[in-house]
């Protein structure tokens, strides 16, 4: 059995029409909880849950303190690749964007991760498109011992992989893998991913099984918000989340919260998620499970991301560059998504510090970890 099997058996039209209905007790029931369920989820995520925001945001708070303390981790995207066979009608990477392409050799590797290294992070997630034909197995795990002696945590967002690939990366040092599903709506899948491996929704949602049986330390969730009702993929998530803690305990995982961004070729619609319903997302999330990392990008804009530090986030990216060699020679017109945050890291930790939380540019769990392993 995998995920899939268990997503199969839910009705996402069902799940949209339960939380829709969720009531005001159901909400009030869900707060006085101390641990709670994936009904409490779905009351949690319901409009129902709207006139108890500032409530969700001090539980949550109080929570993330608890386990977290006052830290916010700081990361950084390299992207390795924008080569990608699938055509997807969200990002600047799609195919039939008439963009330049650029997949990073060897030496530019390390000039990205020179530069990156003079920021000040100890934390890089690789990044590509799916290109599988340029960008394989091989290239991967060449990319990962190009950069492996500068940085204490390596993660990737790639295309998926077998289970014996993410073994053999995890022997090289990987410690985290983030594997977007984009919407758990199988119907409605194909409309946003219209050609390409990517279009192959149950191979992409088992992604997480493969790589909890490799032994994976993390494993990154997230939905493109944008896409379908956030509310019932949100749900769908937290079901998600929930198989994979019971399956593949020994493993972290983190929830990660892109909204859809403008991009080349790429119009923004859809359905849409405003601030304040972000911020109910994020704290419903830290309510359902107070040990799962938050993250949130430079997607987002300053000033709301400063504003979201003390409401349940625990990871932050900063200074991002969207394409290859963004960092030692930046080239915008290879860019997958505008980010909104373009501040330097320093002025990202001098505003966290700023909030009373130390920035934390090493990862100390995935430090020791990797080190037992050895």
């Amino acid at each position: 059995m995998t995920f899939y099997d268990v997503l199969a058996a839910h009705s996402w039209e069902d799940i949209r029409k339960a939380i829709l209905q969720k009531t005001d007790r159901d909400v009030r029931r869900a707060l006085a909880k101390s641990k709670r369920d994936l009904q409490d989820l779905m009351a949690l995520l319901s409009p129902a849950a709207e006139p108890y925001l500032e409530t969700m945001a001090q539980i949550s708070h109080h929570l993330t303190l608890k386990r977290f303390g006052r830290t916010i981790q700081l990361y950084v995207p390299l992207y390795l690749s924008n080569e990608c066979h699938n055509i997807c009608t969200y990002c600047g990477f799609s195919f039939t964007n008439k963009i330049s392409r650029k997949t990073l050799t060897p030496e530019e590797i390390r000039e990205e991760a020179r530069a990156i290294k003079q920021m000040g992070f100890e934390h890089i997630l690789l990044v590509t498109g799916e290109a599988p034909a340029i960008v394989d197995f091989a290239y991967l795990k060449e990319a990962l011992r190009e950069v492996r002696p500068l940085f204490a945590n390596i993660s990737m967002e790639v295309q998926p992989l077998q289970t014996e690939e993410y073994r053999a990366l995890l022997r090289e040092g990987l410690y985290g893998v983030y594997i977007y599903q984009e919407t758990y709506n199988e119907q409605r899948y194909p409309v946003y991913h219209v050609k390409g491996i990517k279009r192959n929704f149950r191979f992409r949602l088992e992604t997480p099984d493969r790589l909890g049986q490799a032994g994976a330390y993390k494993i990154g969730l997230g939905v493109l918000l944008g896409l379908e009702d956030w509310r019932t993929d949100a749900w769908f998530m937290g079901l998600h989340l929930d198989y994979l803690r019971r399956m593949y305990w020994k493993t972290r995982f983190s929830i990660s919260f892109p909204r859809l961004r403008p991009a080349h070729g790429v119009e923004v619609n859809g359905s849409t998620i405003s601030d304040r319903e972000l911020v109910q997302l994020i704290t419903a999330f830290r309510l359902f499970d107070e040990n799962v990392e938050l993250v949130l990008s430079t997607r987002e804009p300053a000033e709301l991301r400063d504003h979201l530090i003390p409401l349940g986030i625990t990871t932050m990216s900063a200074a991002s560059r969207t394409q290859p060699g963004g960092y030692a020679a930046e080239k915008k017109e290879l860019e997958q998504f505008e980010v909104a945050d373009h501040r330097s890291p320093q002025e990202v930790a001098q505003q966290i510090e700023k909030q009373g939380y130390q920035p934390v540019w090493k990862d100390w769990d995935a430090h020791i970890s990797l080190a037992l392993e050895q």
